[in-house]
């Protein structure tokens, strides 16, 4: 059974795995180019993958952190603390990858190393590209799987699964650092100019800058509390709306507590010939039947209120 569970959150966490396994090989190579040439955008590229590696053992201890069970001090789990994880990778990137590259840049601006023969640089770049672009199909792939259709923004700013989408950026930066690293390299030798090492390696900074704000604004949006899938709510006004005894529904809310665990709270008028009894045993119908139809829906609430006395309310709040 243990086997079994391993396997099966390796195959759940496979985008991450596979950017891990391909950053930490790939770092290491950087680095050794680095040292033997004296490049910049070597060794930017380097601590960009370092700090992809840890980006990627965080968002698993936060996907492990996550999946503890609610308890009575956190009644609706633990899920959002991967959302708390995914802004430290956010700030991560920014603070070490685009500070250390920037500087790093500078630096090979005012005091360029001599040059030397590229050909080990070339070598580790074309081995990275590889890498990284299976580790970039890989995510691609089951990023595709899970937007079904839907625009590639549009899935990236809706996405409530961190995990894949910061997997998706990164592998993105990190392709084009490549491209800009070999362009560096290149470049430099072609004007027998070493100072345009550093300008690719201020260059890559920069990407991962943009990079890093990008992933704080949809990381901030998570950790503050977003609502389900708009077609997910329709569905559950339908689901209580069509219920005999139920008059009209005032609204539906929710937040994610979690990328697959949902609350919701609904506000409906009942049918006043209800009895109590009877209309305890409505809420527990529509609360099976929305269970059974939707099983992200972690928590349900259902206040049974008067389309006026729900106005109120949603004034009172919004004051």
């Amino acid at each position: 059974m243990a086997n079994k569970g391993a396997g099966a959150h390796i195959k759940d966490n496979i985008v991450l795995y596979g950017a891990l396994a391909a950053n930490l090989g790939i770092g290491i190579a950087k680095f050794v180019a680095a040292g033997i040439t004296g490049s910049s955008s070597m060794l930017t590229e380097g601590v960009h993958s370092v700090v992809d590696s840890g980006n990627q053992v965080l968002l698993l201890y936060g996907q492990k952190r996550a999946a503890r069970p609610a308890d009575a001090k956190h009644p609706f789990g633990y899920g959002r603390e991967l959302y708390f994880w995914a802004f430290v990778v956010a700030l991560l990137i920014f603070a070490v990858g685009a500070g250390v590259s920037i500087y790093e840049g500078y630096l090979h601006i005012q005091e360029p190393e001599p040059l030397s023969d590229p050909m080990i640089n070339y070598i580790v770049l074309a081995i990275a590209v590889a890498l990284e672009g299976s580790s970039w199909t890989i995510a691609v792939r089951e990023f595709n799987a899970k937007r079904q259709g839907t625009g590639w923004w549009k899935a990236i700013h809706e996405s409530k699964d961190p995990a894949g989408f910061i997997v998706l950026f990164e592998d993105s930066a990190a392709l084009i650092g490549l491209v800009v690293a070999g362009v560096g390299v290149w470049a430099s030798h072609f004007f027998a100019d070493p100072r345009i090492d550093g300008v690719a390696s201020i260059l890559i900074g920069l990407i991962l800058a943009a990079v890093s704000a990008l992933l704080a604004r949809e990381a901030k949006g998570l950790l503050i509390g977003e609502r389900a899938d708009p077609d997910l709510i329709e569905r559950v006004r339908s689901v209580v709306a069509a219920k005999p005894g139920v008059v009209s529904v005032n609204h539906v809310r929710t937040i994610h507590t979690a990328p697959d665990s949902v609350f919701v709270a609904i506000s409906a008028d009942f049918d006043d010939a209800l009895t109590m009894g009877a209309g305890e045993t409505l809420v527990e119908e529509i609360e099976a039947a929305l269970k059974a139809e939707h099983p992200t829906l972690s928590s349900i609430y259902i206040r049974p209120e008067k389309r006026e006395e729900a106005v109120l309310s949603f004034a009172s709040l919004a004051h």
